[in-house]
């Protein structure tokens, strides 16, 4: 548990980083994160971000690239990647017209092809789910297990929402030991215990996140990243307070 570094999500950073998005960068690394997960470069070249990255000391821990994008620019996605020096692209959504049974076949399929394109550069392909992959599907299972059940294990993995799978009445865990050689990735998310069930910092809403962390080496997980969707004050004194509840479990 102790040697899994923490990222967090730049889409939690999203309207400061649409304002300065190096500027954001700079003040992850001075709060104390380790890497980042893109969903966006806002323009920059994959040089130009290297090098911020560098003179800042984040690591590149993932990008989160929409379907259509790994899709129709695949080569030009993979060779963005390996200039960052990120190793793990993210699905990171499905559109509400896909989200039925020929949908989640053709998700399926592109999943396979997109992942084993992937696996011969040496980066590997997630999915990352919400809640709406929890709900059955003709085959009696959810959309999530048919997902993971008839994607190559080599090619596709998963990233875990904990947030999400917790909202749809899932136990995080239990789905991390259950595809244990496939979570390189997981969102650490917490939630509000009030009828809301809104996003919240680390450690202050109800998701066991301690049973998640002390599965986290057992699964090999080699990043956990923080993401707050939403955020009710500041998002950096959101991702200062979940950074600083992941740091006092490590101590």
């Amino acid at each position: 548990m102790v040697n899994i570094p923490v990222a967090v999500q730049m889409y939690t950073l999203r309207e400061e980083s649409e304002k300065d998005f190096v500027g954001t960068l700079k003040k992850v690394a001075e709060i104390g994160y380790q890497g980042v997960e893109f969903a966006g470069y806002y323009d920059m070249s994959a040089k130009e971000l290297k090098k911020v990255m560098n003179q800042v000391g984040l690591k590149a821990a993932s990008s989160h690239i929409p379907l259509e994008g790994l899709k129709n620019d695949l080569t030009k996605v993979i060779t963005y990647q390996k200039e960052i020096g990120s190793s793990k692209i993210v699905c990171p959504f499905l559109a509400p017209e896909q989200r039925n049974e020929k949908g989640y076949a053709e998700l399926i399929q592109t999943l396979n092809d997109v992942g084993k394109e992937c696996a011969n550069e040496g980066l590997a392909l997630c999915y990352h789910n919400h809640d709406f992959e929890l709900e059955n599907l003709s085959n009696g299972k959810t959309a999530l297990e048919t997902i993971l059940d008839e994607t190559n294990p080599e090619w596709v993995k998963a990233e875990f929402d904990i947030y999400w799978l917790t909202r749809a009445g899932e136990n995080p865990v239990d789905w991390m030991k259950r595809y244990q050689d496939r979570t390189p990735l997981v969102h650490l998310k917490d939630m509000t215990t009030d009828g809301e069930k809104f996003f919240a910092e680390l450690g202050t809403g109800g998701v066991d996140l301690n049973a998640v962390l002390h599965q986290g080496e057992q699964s090999d997980v080699d990043w956990w990243i923080v993401e707050q969707d939403k955020c009710k004050r500041s998002p950096f004194e959101s991702i200062e307070t979940s950074l600083n509840y992941f740091l006092s479990q490590h101590s």
